[in-house]
């Protein structure tokens, strides 16, 4: 099976030998005996037990696996027993360097078939072809002398070139594993992406196990798992809301601190009464009713095509098994306060990789550029072969996009997102707190409580981008002030920025 490399050429899957032990019941002379010396160093339950000494007692059996994938020293535990009628034999198995980008490489079964992630999508790619060998043997298995031999050589599957960056992908990891655990969140993903082409230098998934353990996750959350995005999605009302020529950065609109809306009041997340607010200033201070009065601009089906445009509602490109399009209804079928809850981040679901290829398009001069997580395949012979470049559209006209970008520095110099501020590096972003809907179908926990996910996305330098981050936090402390967008998500921004620019030599 094919080598998956990072995109410097550094190991990150690879097959290694690993033993296979198993039982031949024909030449057992105790099943029951076998059975309780194996079971201790198998780890063995009692039932287990017996049911290993009744299929090693079955008259006609002749082979019952004990333990595949094994380590040497593991293999040596067993074979050491001496029992007779155990054996072994070696064939290769997966191995992840140090379960750097685990969640996105995925696995393979222990024949060596890819069963999830990158190694399922390109299982074919990777996988080689068994070689074959043919001769002459008699009634006991024995070669007969001057027979002839037939042998077709294997051929190894091609290599993987990723656009991971093995570094950046650790130092997400670590970042990440180091918020979760501070704010006691049950989750949080994190993408770092290249601006221009679309390369994912790292997607991180980490998730609370049930001991209490932040750990990193086998599952790549960041493509398979929607959620509304709350206030990050003023990006795109407000974008679509420019680029129709609607209003300007500096339009005033007479905002209330409330309304209400089929009976169900929504308010901004501070108090105020009626005050004048330019859409700029509804940007960075991130403005509920700011927002749904600036999107009230253009018709709810233009808003929606944005939407779409934005990448909404569709899988990425990346065909990851298992990725999710998300949620987006079409405008004909908004109900109630869904026409304008849309604009503000409710009423529909995006994953985390949909959020940041769609903040991205701003960065990206108002194009759309796809994510994708492969750069290269490596056939037997050595030749690499370059993938086609990711697929764009455009979104937003130039002078829109620079108008967001410069509305989304003021979110970090004077907004919500203060804490994502990078010292000597311009930046720019949004910040967003959505309430998670409950099983009761609530936004409110039995209790009265609320649950949150708190997100930030970001991208530098802000003049010229050249890498975009997303940071989800999932549930953080709803006690602490730190369970919001601009405080749970921002400071992981902040810190990854100087590691990414460190390793891209970005000045």
């Amino acid at each position: 099976r094919g080598v998956i490399f990072d995109r410097n050429g550094n190991e990150l899957a690879l097959s290694v030998p690993s033993t296979t032990v198993y039982a031949d019941p024909r030449d057992v002379i105790d099943p029951v005996g076998t059975a309780r010396a194996l079971a201790p160093v198998l780890g063995l339950s009692v039932e287990t037990e017996a049911e290993l000494a009744a299929d090693l007692a079955k008259p006609g059996s002749k082979f019952r696996y004990l333990s595949r994938e094994l380590s040497k020293p593991q293999a040596d535990a067993i074979m050491g027993l001496g029992l007779a009628g155990i054996y072994s034999y070696i064939e290769p198995s997966r191995q992840v360097e140090g379960g750097v980008a685990q969640a996105i490489i995925g696995k393979t079964d222990p024949d060596g078939i890819g069963v999830a992630g990158l190694e399922k999508q390109f299982n074919d790619v990777l996988a080689g072809k068994d070689g074959k060998s043919v001769r002459e043997v008699d009634k006991r298995g024995r070669s007969i002398p001057g027979a002839e031999d037939t042998t077709d050589a294997p051929i190894p599957g091609d290599d993987i070139v990723l656009t991971v960056d093995k570094s950046i992908q650790y130092n997400t990891d670590a970042a990440l594993l180091d918020r979760v655990g501070q704010l006691n969140a049950k989750g949080g993903t994190a993408i770092v992406m290249n601006s221009k082409t679309g390369e994912i230098y790292a997607m991180s998934n980490v998730r609370r196990g049930a001991n209490g353990e932040t750990i990193l996750a086998t599952g790549n959350f960041a493509a398979v798992e929607a959620y509304e995005p709350g206030s990050v999605a003023k990006v795109f009302s407000i974008g679509a809301a420019l680029n129709e020529g609607a209003v300007t950065p500096e339009t005033v609109l007479r905002v209330p601190g409330i309304i209400t809306i089929d009976n169900f009041p929504i308010r901004d997340a501070w108090p105020h009464g009626l005050i004048d607010m330019d859409v700029k200033t509804i940007m960075t201070e991130s403005s509920n009713i700011g927002t749904l009065m600036t999107a009230q601009k253009i018709e709810p089906h233009t808003l929606r095509n944005y939407l779409a445009a934005f990448g909404f509602g569709q899988t990425s490109g990346l065909n990851f098994p298992g990725e999710s399009k998300g949620i987006l209804r079409d405008a004909a079928k908004w109900r109630g306060t869904e026409k304008v809850t849309v604009s503000y981040g409710y009423g529909l679901s995006a994953t985390a990789l949909q959020l940041v290829a769609g903040v991205n398009t701003v960065a990206n001069g108002g194009t759309y550029v796809a994510p994708r997580l492969i750069n290269a395949t490596i056939d037997k012979n050595g030749k690499q072969r370059p993938v086609e470049p990711s697929i764009t559209r455009p979104v937003l006209k130039p002078e829109t996009a620079a108008q967001m970008t410069d509305m989304l520095r003021g979110v970090i110099c004077t907004g919500t997102g203060s804490l994502a501020k990078v010292k000597g590096m311009e930046v720019a972003g949004k910040t967003g707190t959505g309430y998670k809907v409950q099983a009761n179908g609530t936004y409110q926990t039995d209790g009265g409580g609320r649950k949150y996910f708190a997100s930030f996305v970001g991208f530098f330098p802000a003049r010229n981008p050249q890498v975009t981050v997303l940071v989800s936090i999932d549930e953080p402390d709803s006690s602490s002030r730190d369970r919001f967008g601009g405080t749970a998500a921002a400071p992981v921004f902040a810190r990854l920025v100087p590691n990414v620019m460190q390793e891209l030599g970005i000045e």
